[in-house]
């Protein structure tokens, strides 16, 4: 299918026109839509075990503006108005997509940024917009021939992780219209986070938010926080990175303690890691013009970290002043960090690739 690429920063996304037949095909529905004399559609079976669709699917059932009443209302008013639209569009607003899936694009001749996108194998999730097409099914149903007419569209994300198009839907809907902010982290936590591992990660990011002598204090952006400090680091990017050091650190069968003990073994690491580190980078960190406290830099540093913590197996006593000696090399190259011409630096297609390219710099640097 023709697309448009669309890059921003290390991100990039896609527009596509889907004809409502091909589209309706594509998505799967988390939660279960009515429209007065039709049959139900049911929510995709596929979502049981998927947890970003799950967490979206509670939340929808959770709050009173999503309750199944509301949805029938809601579904209903959008069907009756795509029946007596004319001169308007019907859809004239863009429906979010998701695919865990790395999308193949072939740009078409010497268009850098317009091409062939390749549709993934599984349906999409949508993470705004399933009222929109419930009533388009609704619609489709009665009008076929009006509803083919009809091009829907559609912005696709792909390839990113869960975390990724949870931390979207709750973007999208934290505006005072839709769901209340709060009430949607504490979903978040509740329901992402419910596994021990994620559990013991999540109580890690809090210390590290929190805690007088973490180096990321008030520095991770957090939705509804009302620091006003420059922030460094989305928090599910920095959960994702502490999430990933528990799950590799954990022997196969093992079940992960998240006690307190345990979240202060973790949070000490982590801290007199980011120390060390910062001692290293010297006036670099948290300097406007070094990459040293972005996003890319922190997430690569976070894996070394974990690194460290699997190869040193000593004593946890003198543990900041041992790495401290072994992240001293960084300050040897600090100049390879500044702003200007780091992405030339290291170059990648994105941002997963560039965090695993300057992972690799960062850890041969000090042995690794």
């Amino acid at each position: 299918m023709i697309a448009t690429r669309i890059p921003q920063k290390d991100a990039r996304f896609y527009f596509v026109s889907y004809p409502a037949e091909d589209l309706l095909r594509r998505v799967r529905f988390i939660s279960r839509y009515y429209a007065e004399g039709e049959a139900a559609i049911a929510a995709d079976p596929g979502t049981k075990d998927d947890e970003v669709a799950g967490f979206i699917g509670r939340i929808e059932r959770s709050d009173a503006a999503f309750q199944r009443a509301m949805s029938k209302a809601k579904v209903k008013a959008i069907r009756n108005f795509y029946e007596t639209a004319v001169t308007q569009p019907p859809i004239p607003g863009t429906v979010l997509l998701f695919t865990s899936e790395t999308l193949d694009f072939s740009p078409l001749g010497h268009y850098q940024h317009v091409g062939d996108l390749k549709e993934p194998r599984e349906k999409y999730l949508i993470i705004d917009g399933q009222h929109r097409l419930a009533a388009l099914e609704f619609f489709f149903r009665s009008h076929p021939e009006e509803a083919r007419s009809i091009h829907v569209p559609c912005v696709v994300f792909d390839g990113q992780s869960e975390d990724f198009a949870a931390e979207m839907f709750v973007i999208i809907n934290s505006t005072p219209t839709r769901i209340n902010k709060s009430h949607l982290i504490d979903l978040y936590e509740k329901v992402s986070w419910e596994k021990p591992d994620k559990r013991l990660a999540a109580k890690v990011i809090e210390r590290l938010y929190g805690d007088p002598d973490s180096p990321l204090r008030y520095r991770i952006n957090r939705l509804g926080n009302r620091s006003k400090q420059e922030k460094w680091i989305m928090q599910a990017e920095l959960f994702n990175e502490v999430h990933r050091w528990i799950v590799r650190s954990t022997k196969r069968g093992e079940t992960v303690d998240a006690s307190a003990r345990t979240v202060e073994k973790r949070y000490r690491t982590v801290q007199e890691f980011l120390r060390a580190a910062r001692g290293a980078w010297g006036d670099a960190w948290g300097h406007p013009k070094y990459h040293v406290t972005k996003p890319v830099t922190l997430k690569a540093m976070l894996r070394v970290c974990a690194d460290l913590a699997i190869a040193d197996q000593l004593a946890d006593e003198g543990r900041e002043r041992r790495w401290a000696q072994r992240l001293a090399p960084w300050g040897e190259v600090v100049r390879e960090f500044r702003d200007e011409g780091f992405y030339e630096r290291f170059a990648a297609k994105g941002q997963v690739e560039r965090v695993a390219k300057v992972h690799r710099y960062l850890a041969q640097r000090v042995g690794l």
